[in-house]
């Protein structure tokens, strides 16, 4: 096999697999002194993911090293870290690709969502390929909002394209209980606040006082879902964000 990039030959025969291959899966995590909050959610994802896509786990000593590889390799303790896992066909053991970038934080703006009639496929898993939720993104951008609400038949709320997220009714904050990934900020801060599981739809929004998002990068409220407004309640977002902040780093 011959490829090329620009015109250019690609050198190291090992980027073949993620070039052509988007069956794998990934994790991404906020590195902070080269520590992350949730390692264990994180390392738990990836073997349990490697499991169910390639028949065996992924140890989560060597992910670790590979991490503190890359880390050193960068020359950096501080990083927006994805950790990629493939199993190339006739190869024995998973091929395990970890990015390093500059590192990242949730935007301090509240965030207006536009709803999309999109679920995406195996959302347990935190899978490659994720066409569709780049596109209706890039499609909510385009239409003024920051980003896109995956809905699902009956304006079901599943998950922000790329955020978990959350409702608080004056008691209780509102996981929807719909097909969604579950995002290792959601699984640190859901235990530690008045959680509930409860179906919610774009019909039933008016029954909230607030709404926020999680992913990776942290936490954030939210303005706008379509065309209904939310105010941001300062008591909540204070709250959330203690209980995330106060979580423990782990070193890596």
């Amino acid at each position: 096999m011959h490829i090329e990039i620009d015109g250019r030959p690609v050198p190291d025969e090992s980027l073949r697999t993620p070039a052509l291959d988007n069956y794998g899966h990934f994790t991404a995590m906020q590195v902070r002194d080269g520590r992350v909050r949730g390692l264990g959610l994180h390392l738990a994802r990836l073997d349990s993911s490697t499991r169910e896509l390639f028949g065996a786990g992924l140890d989560g000593v060597r992910v670790r090293e590979l991490i503190r590889h890359a880390l050193d390799g960068a020359g950096v303790r501080d990083a927006s870290t994805r950790v990629y896992v493939y199993w190339p066909d006739g190869d024995g053991t998973a091929t395990v690709m970890v990015t390093v970038r500059p590192p990242a934080v949730m935007p301090d703006a509240p965030q207006s969502l536009m709803s999309v009639p999109y679920e995406r496929p195996v959302p347990h898993i935190k899978h490659l390929g994720g066409f569709a939720q780049v596109y209706y993104g890039k499609a909510a951008v385009r239409a003024g909002f920051d980003n896109a609400l995956l809905t699902g038949p009956g304006g079901v709320i599943a998950e922000g394209a790329v955020t978990n997220i959350a409702f608080w009714d004056g008691t209780s904050v509102v996981w929807p209980d719909a097909p969604a990934l579950p995002g290792i900020t959601m699984g640190l801060v859901e235990p530690r606040l008045p959680s509930v599981r409860r179906r919610v739809t774009l019909g039933s929004l008016s029954a909230y006082r607030a709404v926020f998002v999680s992913n990776s990068q942290g936490i954030a409220p939210v303005r706008r879902i379509d065309d209904t407004e939310f105010a941001v309640d300062t008591d909540l977002m204070r709250t959330v964000a203690g209980v995330y902040d106060s979580t423990p780093w782990d070193e890596i």
